[in-house]
């Protein structure tokens, strides 16, 4: 932020394109491993992660959002720096993405809480939520496949 002669600051919003090659998710599959090339697989087991897919409205990855850290049991979602980070990048879709380091792919009631309300949220903005996926070290869950979306 920078401080105008009237006191107000003006807030400079940036953004520079870095393409991941020209990857494209038509399915949790192509996400899932997409994601997987900026995971710590040496953490996965320990430590919580949420992470954020952007899209553009052909379906290819215009990059990649580092969320949060949590703990071993939780990560915080705050929605508003989902779709501040989704606006400030153009994204037409979202995919969110984190870690269950104990291995359970079912997901929380705390997942399926933020997921709607992440849904309802991306809707007012007409950005797509198209998916959200649980990692383990070996597997995935997405909420799309499972009709729960």
């Amino acid at each position: 932020m920078k401080n105008t002669i009237s006191g107000v600051s003006e807030i400079l919003v940036s953004y520079k394109s870095n393409k991941i090659g020209n990857s494209k998710v038509t399915t949790s599959n192509d996400a899932v491993k997409i994601i997987r090339q900026f995971w710590n697989e040496n953490t996965i087991e320990m430590q919580e992660e949420v992470k954020v897919i952007l899209l553009n409205n052909s379906s290819c990855v215009l990059g990649f959002y580092n969320l949060s850290k949590g703990g071993i049991t939780s990560s915080l979602v705050d929605i508003r720096l989902v779709l501040s980070v989704a606006l400030k990048c153009l994204a037409t879709g979202i995919i969110l993405v984190h870690n269950h380091p104990g291995g359970n792919l079912k997901p929380s009631s705390a997942d399926l809480n933020i997921v709607k309300k992440l849904k309802e949220s991306c809707k007012l903005m007409d950005i797509a939520l198209l998916d959200s996926i649980i990692i383990t070290k070996e597997n995935y869950m997405s909420f799309a496949d499972e009709g729960l979306l």
